[in-house]
């Protein structure tokens, strides 16, 4: 692993990366990132299930699951009507109706309560605009995104928290497909912490097991039977 002021790096096949992942994850999950002092007492829980769901997991792929899932992450946010749970035709309606609202005040001479309409009539008609133009970019965005910059950027990341990027380094070598997976922790404070909590894995610990999905659907099938309980921390270690 390389570390610098820009992040923790590693390159090498599939599994390198995972456990890459997997190791900044349970450092910051050992340091209790929702409620951490050396990060000012942040809240950062939702933060960090945001990066353990898109972390690269052993089961899946980078073209197909970690590409899907940063399209996601990087979809266009919520604007104002979006976030209130109003459609655009439903603010088109509520304008019309306050521009009439302001028709009334002009005919009884309340110029001031005309004009308040007429600006919540203008302010309804935009946040429709808004809302209607965020949901048609976002219609086009994942097939965009995963099919074009992908193949010119990085597979990424980035939240308050953490911010990842990986990259393919050669496909076809005699060590097969290789990456690059670079991961820095935003809070100086708690990066600190991350980096000694590394260190004591290079030192501790002379096995890393890659956590891998389980497959409960035989044990469901049996009757009587019930899966296995999901451990605490599904990746295991091995120590001197």
């Amino acid at each position: 692993m390389e570390e610098s002021i820009s992040g923790f790096k590693v390159r090498g096949d599939w599994g390198d990366i995972v456990e890459h992942g997997e190791r900044i994850t349970r450092a910051l999950r050992e340091v209790d990132v929702h409620d951490s002092d050396q990060a000012a007492n942040t809240d950062y829980t939702a933060a960090f299930e945001e990066w353990d769901e898109w972390r690269p997991k052993a089961h899946e792929t980078l073209e197909s699951d970690v590409s899907e899932k940063t399209a996601d992450q990087a979809s266009v946010e919520e604007g104002k009507g979006e976030k209130a749970g109003k459609e655009p035709d439903e603010d088109i309606k509520t304008a019309g109706e306050k521009l009439s609202e302001s028709y009334e005040r002009l005919e009884d001479d309340d110029a001031e309560a005309a004009v308040g309409n007429w600006k919540e009539s203008i302010d309804y008609v935009a946040r429709a605009a808004d809302s209607a133009g965020r949901k048609a970019l976002r219609r086009v965005e994942d097939t965009v995104y995963q099919n074009v910059m992908t193949q010119l950027a990085p597979y990424y990341f980035d939240n308050e928290l953490v911010s990842a990027n990986i990259q393919q380094s050669t496909r076809n070598g005699s060590n097969g497909e290789q990456f690059v997976f670079e991961i820095n922790v935003n809070d100086d404070d708690l990066k600190d912490v991350v980096s000694d909590r590394l260190t004591e894995y290079e030192d501790e610990i002379d096995r890393w097991h890659v956590e891998v999905e389980k497959d409960t659907d035989a044990a469901e099938a049996i009757e009587g039977a019930e899966p296995p309980p999901e451990p605490d921390d599904n990746s295991k270690s091995t120590t001197n």
